[in-house]
């Protein structure tokens, strides 16, 4: 659930199919898009009941309690400031799932139901489902979800190191089992984005995106290939041991047999390779002796450094223009979102309004 970054509930509307109840405004906010869900309070006892039952702990914050025949018929309090607040508890509920540090219950295909992702927004799928489809939008927000996993796997992995150098032994492989786990399944999510990079080329995207998604998703490999030798290698602390007082030396590391052993002797014995073929003659090298083999080396490694430089502009123009772009795009989704907030202001006054049309007629 990490392509959520907000969720809120706000408003309400009184329904009368097929039978009188309310339902609350869900807002969803991930990192391109936004979008909205209408749900009763009875589908909110449903997702409680499934997250409770899938994870076999309860969520981190309690549902408002259920008094749905007092929210109509209650003689003694409002019944619009009971569904106020009621709709403050459900959001409170939701958020507190979202922001939760524990990810067990935003994993939950109920939630992802519930809150209605897109498919291919997260990835992890429901048993039995193959169909792992993208939108230009949410492969970006898959992309920043697995950005944010590898994030979570390194704080693992520095987690795990602090606590081996403290000696703390259990809580090392523990964090170490976790980041492995993550690690897991942050390698299934980039298969599955491969795949999907594949079909949206396949639907006519412009070979320029196409060409820098492709180079996003091999960062996105290698910084998992680095994270997998990390979580392989286990630090092992050593405690260095004083030498005894007696013998006229303080502060001596004793250094433990086995460490000796591996430094004074080697699987592999020390030669110089220059690579799995002997060097071949070239017409240009032929007739050249050792003095004119050094030159020539010289001359194509200043060849090479003068192409690295006249590159190197380039690349800079290139950098700028990139965040020139993302700048304009970031302008762009703040007056997005001030429109998005503007229609829902509009549309709150067109509902009061009708309410009241409705009152008067």
């Amino acid at each position: 659930m990490t392509a959520i970054q907000a969720v809120y509930v706000r408003g309400h509307e009184e329904r009368s199919d097929p039978k009188p109840h309310i339902v609350y405004r869900i807002e969803i906010q991930a990192h391109v898009r936004s979008w909205q869900m209408w749900r009763r309070y009875s589908e909110f006892v449903e997702l409680h009941t499934e997250l409770t039952k899938s994870t076999g702990s309860s969520p981190p914050a309690p549902l408002p309690p259920k008094n749905a025949l007092a929210i109509f018929r209650g003689p003694f309090r409002d019944s619009t400031s009971m569904i106020e607040e009621r709709q403050a508890g459900l959001e409170t509920y939701l958020r507190a799932i979202i922001s939760a540090k524990d990810d067990k219950w935003r994993e939950c295909y109920a939630l992802r139901d519930f809150l209605g992702v897109p498919v291919g927004r997260l990835g992890t799928m429901p048993e039995g489902s193959t169909s792992k489809q993208f939108s230009s939008s949410s492969w970006l927000d898959e992309h920043l979800g697995l950005q944010a996993k590898i994030r979570d796997i390194r704080a693992d992995i520095n987690k795990r190191d602090a606590l081996s150098d403290r000696g703390d032994v259990s809580a090392s492989h523990t964090a170490n089992v976790q980041a492995k786990k993550k690690l897991a399944e942050a390698l299934s999510r980039v298969r599955t984005l491969t795949q999907g990079l594949q079909e949206l080329g396949m639907a006519a995207m412009a070979e320029g995106e196409l060409q820098r998604r492709t180079d996003m998703v091999a960062r996105l490999q290698d910084d998992c290939e680095k994270l997998g030798k990390m979580v392989t290698v286990t630090r092992q602390p050593t405690r260095p041991t004083a030498a005894p007082s007696s013998q006229g030396f303080t502060n001596v590391t004793i250094v433990p047999e086995s460490d000796r052993a591996a430094l004074l002797s080697s699987s592999k014995p020390i030669t110089r390779v220059f690579g799995a073929k002997k060097p071949q003659e070239t017409e240009m090298t032929r007739p050249l002796d050792d003095q004119g083999l050094v030159q020539l080396q010289k001359t194509q490694m200043e060849q090479q450094e003068s192409q690295l430089a006249a590159l190197t502009p380039i690349l800079q123009r290139q950098r700028h223009l990139g965040e020139a772009i993302s700048a304009e795009l970031a302008v762009h989704n703040e007056l997005l979102d001030e429109l998005n907030n503007d229609v829902d202001r509009v549309g709150g006054k067109l509902i009061s309004t009708k309410k009241q049309l409705n009152r008067l007629g």
